[in-house]
């Protein structure tokens, strides 16, 4: 670490200074959102997922998607609704194989 002289002193408080708001931005911007930015109500979960609100709606009806009900209105959690996507995922046939090779040499034990 270099010395500081007393003349360099305040220009060297004004760098860290900077480094400091900086690095204040830095952990702000990579900060989860806000809880209450992740409940949607059903045009905006419509929207996220591109689904039609009747779509959305007969998809409540038949409990195929995670909600929430308060009173007569319906809210919709950002994560659930990304893991419902996500749950969905078809599995290529690379991966079927992988499985099916792991469930194989682990039933022979």
């Amino acid at each position: 670490m270099n010395k500081i002289s007393f003349d360099l002193l305040p220009q060297v408080v004004q760098e860290l200074n900077s480094k400091i708001d900086n690095l204040t931005i830095l952990v702000q911007s990579t900060k989860p959102e806000n809880q209450q930015n992740d409940i949607m109500v059903i045009g905006e979960a419509a929207k996220f997922l591109n689904l039609s609100v009747a779509t959305l709606y007969g998809k409540v009806s038949r409990r195929d998607i995670p909600y929430m009900k308060r009173g007569n209105r319906l809210y919709f959690s950002k994560g659930e609704l990304i893991n419902y996507v996500k749950l969905g995922k078809v599995l290529s046939e690379k991966e079927v194989e992988d499985d099916v090779d792991s469930f194989l040499s682990n039933s022979k034990k």
